[in-house]
C-alpha cells in the first residue's frame, strides 16, 4: 500500500506522514494552484481564484461597512521613496526586486517592484493633505506585491501574491490605534465566521513587528499539526512616515500637525490556512461559506435502465428548482466515471455538502445527503432537501468550526517556566501561553529552549498580573503565545 502511494501521481500524501508533502499533494490536486515557471512563483487556477474571490468579497464588505474606499497604486515605486524612511527600508531591503533596466536602457533611477505600498502612498498624500477637514482617510488596495522569498511555498510564502492592504491617516493616535483595533477585528471575523479558524489576538514583539511600525497586532491560527500560521496583521505606525514624508496638515487651532497612521494587510496564505486548518488525508475541507461549490448533486443511474434514469433527472431537475437562490449547487453529470471517483473527486475539493440521488432511494422518495467535514449521512425527504440546504449548510459551517476549535483547546498549554515549556513541545507542537516580561533578552532564551519556536504574539484575551517570567522570574504584565509557526 505504502509503496503504490509513492508511485501513484494522484496519491495524496498521508498527514502523518509529511504533513508538507500533504498540502502541497492537496493544493495542486485539488487544482487551488500550481508551481510557476519562475522560481516562487505560481498560478491560481480557477478553483482556487473563486475561493479566493469569496474571501475578498466578504473583506472588502467589511470594508466599506468600516467606512473605507478602495484605491489603487502603482506596482513600480521609484528607490528614492523607499530610502526615506530607513528603518523600513532596511526592514526590506533582502526581499525587494528591481527594476533596472526599461525599453533596453538602464534607468536612470532604480524602481523597486512594490514590496508594500507606504512610501508611495506617503509621497502622494503629502500633496494631498492640507487640513484636518482631509482627515481621516480611509483606502485600501486589492493588488499583487513582490517579496524576493528564498524558501517558499504555495499560498503560504511566494515571490508574488495577492492581498490588500489598507493604509489611514488620522488626527490623533488615540484614532489610529482604535483604527488598527477595529481592522484587526475585521481579520478575526473573516478566520471565524468565514474560514472556521479560531484565532488568537494579540501584539506583536519589537523582534516581530512590521518594519517602521510603532506596534503591530496579530491574529493567530492553529494549523491540524500544531503549527501556528500569522493570519492578518494591523499596524500602528504612529508618525514615522508622515515625518520623513513630510505630510502636515493645519490643525483645529491652525497649527501644522503630523497625522497618525495605521495599515494592515491580508493575503492569499489565509487559503493556505484554510487548506493545513481543516483538510484531512482525502483532501480539502472548505467551509461551505467561502467554498466554490457548496453542495455537489451526483445522478446515480444505469444507462440500459431509462425509467430510472428519468426518474433521477427528474427529481435532480426537482431539486435544483427548489434550492435557494445563493447556494451554490453544481451536477455531477460526467459520463465513464464510477459513482466512487466522483465521491473522491468532490471530497478532494472540499465540497460541503454531496447529494447521491439514485433510483433505489427515489422509490422511496428520498436522497442521501454525505457531510464532508466528518462523512455524516442522512436520509432526507426528496421534496424537502431544497428547503433545507441553507441550514444544512450552516450546521457543516459550524462544526468545521468546533472541530478546529477543539484542536486549539487540546492543543493549548499554561507553562510558567522554560523547563515547562520544553516539556509541553517534547511529544507534539502545541500553543504554549506563559507569563512574560517582553524583554529582548527573554524572548531569545524562549527561542533557546525549544527549537523553532517564536513568541506569536502578546494575548489580548489574557494579563500575566505581575505573575514570573518564564525566562527571568521578574515580574510580568503579558501573557505571550508561543509556537512553532508558518
Amino acid at each position: 500500500m505504502a509503496e503504490a502511494r509513492r508511485t501513484d501521481p494522484k496519491a495524496i500524501t498521508r498527514q502523518s506522514d509529511d504533513f508538507d508533502r500533504w498540502y502541497v499533494d492537496v493544493v495542486r490536486r485539488a487544482e487551488l494552484a500550481d508551481y510557476a515557471p519562475v522560481r516562487g512563483c505560481m498560478v491560481i487556477r480557477p478553483y482556487g481564484f473563486a475561493l479566493w474571490e469569496h474571501i475578498q468579497r466578504a473583506l472588502d464588505d467589511m470594508f466599506k461597512r468600516t467606512g473605507h474606499q478602495n484605491m489603487y497604486f502603482p506596482l513600480l515605486i521609484p528607490e528614492s521613496y523607499l530610502q526615506k524612511e530607513a528603518e523600513h527600508v532596511e526592514g526590506f531591503a533582502p526581499e525587494v526586486a528591481w527594476v533596472t533596466h526599461g525599453g533596453g536602457k538602464e534607468l536612470d533611477e532604480r524602481l523597486a517592484i512594490r514590496p508594500t505600498s507606504e512610501t508611495i502612498i506617503c509621497s502622494m498624500y503629502a500633496d494631498w493633505i492640507h487640513s484636518w477637514r482631509d482627515l481621516p482617510v480611509k483606502v485600501n488596495q486589492w493588488c499583487n506585491v513582490c517579496r524576493w522569498e528564498m524558501r517558499t511555498r504555495l499560498f503560504l510564502r511566494t515571490t508574488e501574491f495577492l492581498w490588500q492592504e489598507g493604509h489611514t491617516f488620522h488626527e490623533s493616535a488615540e484614532e489610529a490605534q482604535a483604527e488598527v483595533a477595529t481592522m484587526l477585528d475585521c481579520y478575526a471575523e473573516l478566520a471565524e465566521e468565514w474560514l472556521a479558524m479560531p484565532v488568537i489576538r494579540g501584539r506583536k514583539t519589537e523582534s516581530e513587528k512590521f518594519a517602521g511600525a510603532v506596534y503591530t497586532s496579530s491574529i493567530e491560527a492553529m494549523m491540524a499539526d500544531g503549527w501556528a500560521l500569522q493570519s492578518g496583521t494591523s499596524h500602528y505606525l504612529g508618525q514615522n512616515f508622515s515625518r520623513p514624508y513630510d505630510i502636515k496638515y493645519s490643525d483645529r487651532s491652525n497649527a501644522l500637525q503630523y497625522p497618525h497612521q495605521t495599515s494592515w494587510g491580508l493575503s492569499w496564505r489565509i487559503i493556505g490556512g484554510a487548506v493545513m486548518a481543516h483538510g484531512d488525508d482525502a483532501g480539502l475541507v472548505l467551509p461551505p461559506k467561502v467554498a466554490p461549490v457548496q453542495v455537489v448533486l451526483v445522478p446515480i443511474t444505469r444507462s440500459n435502465d431509462v425509467e430510472g434514469v428519468r426518474v433521477v433527472e427528474e427529481a435532480v431537475a426537482a431539486i435544483e428548482r427548489a434550492t435557494p437562490e445563493g447556494v451554490r449547487l453544481t451536477v455531477d453529470r460526467r459520463e465513464g466515471i464510477r459513482p466512487g471517483e466522483k465521491y473522491a473527486h468532490w471530497e478532494l475539493r472540499g465540497v460541503p455538502l454531496r447529494i447521491v440521488v439514485g433510483a433505489k432511494d427515489l422509490a422511496e422518495q428520498r436522497v442521501t445527503v454525505v457531510r464532508r467535514v466528518d462523512g455524516e449521512a442522512l436520509v432526507v425527504p426528496v421534496d424537502a432537501i431544497g428547503a433545507r440546504l441553507p441550514e444544512m449548510l450552516k450546521s457543516a459551517q459550524a462544526a468545521i468550526f468546533d472541530a478546529a476549535r477543539g484542536r486549539l483547546d487540546s492543543r493549548s498549554v499554561d507553562v510558567t517556566s522554560l523547563d515547562e515549556l520544553a516539556d509541553a513541545f517534547r511529544e507534539r507542537p502545541v500553543f504554549a501561553s506563559a507569563p512574560f516580561c517582553n524583554r529582548a533578552e527573554c524572548e531569545e532564551r524562549v527561542k533557546a529552549a525549544v527549537h523553532a519556536v517564536t513568541v506569536r504574539n502578546l494575548r489580548a484575551d489574557r494579563t500575566a498580573s505581575g505573575a514570573p517570567c518564564l525566562a527571568c522570574g521578574g515580574a510580568a504584565e503579558d501573557v505571550a503565545l508561543i509556537a512553532r509557526a508558518y
